[in-house]
């Protein structure tokens, strides 16, 4: 009995210092997969071609392979704790008596062009659709994208809260 207890103990001894030394070398940092979202508000007007650029902020990361998502504040509605707001993600149509107007945008890594379209003088707009409209532009990895994304779909799987996002001016 005593030899088996001897025998039990240096064989646990030698188990556990086995278990000790060199690690090994450090693995691949891993991917930091963040999302982006900022809104800006916006005047279309005949100076400015019905078009306005937005420039990504600086503390903004985007690259080529990235999905840029565009959503236009279309009303505020009253909530139990406040108001909601509602997004339409874009391209966004809108039909005015016989007329069509579209808000749509394109965009490179460097910027986001947002833009009116329609199949009527966009002149005779009135400003219910050219003054100080907002819009929440979203920067995720492709991967991550999802065309028929909602805004809140989108902030729960970038893990962000409406109170994060950062407005700018433009």
């Amino acid at each position: 009995m005593k030899n088996l207890l001897l025998f039990l103990a240096l064989s646990a001894t030698v188990f556990l210092t086995s278990c000790e030394g060199d690690p090994g070398p450090p693995g691949e940092p891993g991917i930091n997969i963040l999302g982006q979202v900022f809104e800006v508000t916006v005047n279309f007007t005949p100076g400015n071609g019905f078009s306005q650029v937005v420039d990504f902020p600086s503390n903004v990361e985007v690259f080529e392979s990235d999905a840029v998502l565009v959503y236009l504040l279309e009303d505020v509605i009253p909530g139990a704790g406040g108001t909601i707001d509602v997004w339409s993600q874009l391209p966004q149509t809108f039909f005015i008596g016989d007329n069509t107007l579209v808000y749509s945008f394109d965009h490179t890594f460097l910027d986001v062009r947002l833009f009116l379209d329609g199949n009527f003088d966009l002149n005779t707009l009135g400003p219910t659709f050219t003054d100080n409209q907002t819009f929440r532009i979203a920067i995720v990895p492709s991967e991550f994208a999802d065309a028929n994304m909602s805004m809140a779909e989108l902030l729960q799987t970038i893990n962000l809260e409406g109170t994060d996002i950062q407005t700018i001016g433009n």
